[in-house]
């Protein structure tokens, strides 16, 4: 059985139809904190299994010896460890025989605030002793594309990331990484660096953003702290605006790039481009 964690989050959404075209669905479970937001995937014979990354108590029998568990990382930050510890001692009590997290990308040397708590993950996985998969993501290409429009509308992307490359890719990309692991073999023990097979600053960015849309948009590169204080100003919480900032600063240390083309190779096609979504983007009404 392949069981998939926060499976009704966006990327779990992409796992699971990809793992219907390569799998029966009678060999397919997916783990819910709301069972009714599974709902679509019961109707079609998927197994749903209902646990609480927030409740260990809720995890006893869940995962059953012989199982393959992809472990979706939570979206709480600052809860993560604890969260995905409880996972991996389900996963560990149960026998699964592999279990694959999505991590982020050079998990080990990224000086990230988002980094430290994939890190500790990660060495709990190592800890179990089971067979296991890292997939190291580096940010979504939705992280921009989806701003594409508020982008425009206000002539300017503000960041601190200098110069610094990213290679995003999309959650169908990596979605598609985690279906072929998850079906294939010879993955235990593996750790695959998954970025986008071209990666851009956010100059490009704003420069490919123009070009198609035929508006003036720059990009103001500001001090970390200016950046942090100008996303609270647009409303965003301290917590939440310090970690952006960062972020940003880790792209330009090159954290979030990567030039291996990894996830392509794994996919078995080129990755989706900046200019391809950018496209479809702003062809949506």
């Amino acid at each position: 059985m392949i069981v998939v964690t926060g499976a009704t989050g966006r990327l779990g959404r992409f796992v699971i139809e990809g793992l219907l075209k390569k799998v029966p669905v009678n060999q397919v479970a997916v783990v819910a904190r709301n069972p009714d937001k599974a709902g679509d995937w019961a109707a079609r014979g998927i197994q749903v299994r209902q646990a609480d990354y927030g409740h260990p108590d809720t995890w006893d029998g869940v995962f059953s010896q012989g199982d393959t568990v992809l472990l979706i990382s939570s979206s709480e930050v600052g809860q993560r460890r604890k969260q995905h510890r409880t996972v991996v001692d389900a996963a560990k009590r149960a026998g699964v025989k592999l279990l694959a997290y999505t991590s982020i990308l050079h998990a080990d040397t990224s000086r990230m605030l988002l980094a430290g708590e994939h890190l500790d993950t990660e060495k709990a996985i190592r800890a179990s002793g089971l067979p296991f998969v890292l997939l190291r993501h580096s940010w979504y290409l939705e992280n921009y594309t989806e701003a594409a429009k508020r982008t425009l509308a206000q002539g300017v992307l503000r960041g601190c990331a200098k110069d610094g490359r990213v290679a995003p890719a999309t959650r169908q990309d990596y979605a598609d990484a985690a279906v072929a692991v998850l079906t294939g073999t010879g993955h235990e023990d593996q750790v695959y660096e998954l970025a986008g097979d071209t990666g851009f600053t956010l100059a490009e960015y704003t420069a490919e953003l123009s070009r198609q849309s035929g508006r003036t948009v720059t990009y103001q590169d500001l001090p970390p702290a200016d950046f942090a204080a100008a996303l609270q100003q647009a409303g965003l919480p301290k917590g939440y605006a310090d970690v952006l900032a960062n972020s940003d600063e880790g792209i330009a240390r090159g954290d979030l790039n990567d030039t291996s083309r990894t996830l392509s190779r794994l996919i078995g096609r080129p990755t989706k481009t900046l200019a391809e979504e950018l496209s479809a983007m702003l062809k949506q009404a």
